[in-house]
Formats: C-alpha cells, sequence, structure tokens
C-alpha cells in the first residue's frame, strides 16, 4: 500500500475515532462515588453565618452515568436533607431533587467537565445555583439560594 494511502486511511480512522473518544468522556459521578463528611458554613441575608455539620452518600450507577445523592447538613438553627437523582450525558446533567424539611422538590439541570459541576436546582417554592468540585478525597459544595434568608452554603467534605 502506498504511502499517501496509508497516511489517508489512518488520518480517516482518526476522524472517525474522534467523536467516540468525545462520547465516552469520563463521568463526574465516578469520583463522587460513596460516603463523605465534614462542614461548612451557611450565610444569612442580615450577614449571620452558622457552622454546619454533613454527610453526602453518593451511589454511582449505569456506566457513572447515573447518581443518586443524598445530603444532610445542620447548624444550630437550620437543617436540611437534600436527596436527588441525576443522570450525566454528554457534558450535560439533568434531575430531580426533594429536601425533607421543607417539603419542598423540583428539578435539576447544568454542564459539567472533568471534576467540576455547575448546575441550577429549580422548584415552586426554592431555587438555588450549586457548585460541586471533586479532587481526590476532598470535595467542595457551593449552593447559593434565590428568594431566602440563606445567601450561600459553602462545604467542604472529605471521603470516608
Amino acid at each position: 500500500m502506498p504511502g499517501s494511502m496509508i497516511a489517508r486511511t489512518g488520518l480517516l480512522a482518526a476522524t472517525l475515532c474522534l467523536p467516540c473518544g468525545m462520547a465516552s468522556a469520563a463521568s463526574p459521578f465516578t469520583a463522587m462515588a460513596g460516603s463523605w463528611s465534614g462542614g461548612g458554613v451557611l450565610s444569612t441575608t442580615d450577614g449571620g453565618q452558622e457552622r454546619l455539620r454533613c454527610r453526602a452518600t453518593y451511589n454511582v450507577g449505569n456506566g457513572s452515568a447515573q447518581l443518586d445523592l443524598n445530603l444532610k447538613c445542620a447548624s444550630e438553627s437550620y437543617n436540611f436533607d437534600l436527596t436527588g437523582d441525576v443522570e450525566y450525558r454528554g457534558g450535560a446533567v439533568s434531575g430531580s431533587w426533594s429536601e425533607a424539611t421543607r417539603n419542598a422538590s423540583g428539578t435539576i439541570s447544568g454542564r459539567a467537565s472533568g471534576d467540576h459541576v455547575d448546575a441550577a436546582a429549580r422548584g415552586d417554592n426554592f431555587s438555588a445555583n450549586l457548585s460541586l468540585t471533586t479532587r481526590g478525597g476532598r470535595q467542595t459544595v457551593s449552593i447559593r439560594p434565590q428568594g431566602t434568608n440563606v445567601t450561600n452554603v459553602s462545604l467542604a467534605l472529605e471521603r470516608r
């Protein structure tokens, strides 16, 4: 086979495989699997802050494309018990969430890249922007609610 034919065949094979490699990008959920604990700070509109203690559990399935999560946090005045079912597909995350102590629920949607997820949670009486980064045995979570007296929740969790 002449050299130029080999080069064209190699280029064609590389071109055809490029979308396949992109489609199989690693799910950010893989690094999250397991149990986590830690704490953080809840900030309020009046400038107050409270320390939080938290536990999180992430169950990953369906080839790392599915995530069932539970995040429980408590402070002196606040507590929340958040559950969710989220799917990762081609860089996008989507799913549903519910919060037991306030009887709230809704949808979640956003983007994920590498070790980072940015998403928006929306419901009838609640909305928040979420940011989550997982690196090794450490995870940072930021929740920025809108329309409540809580302005920000910042968490640092470690794998248990």
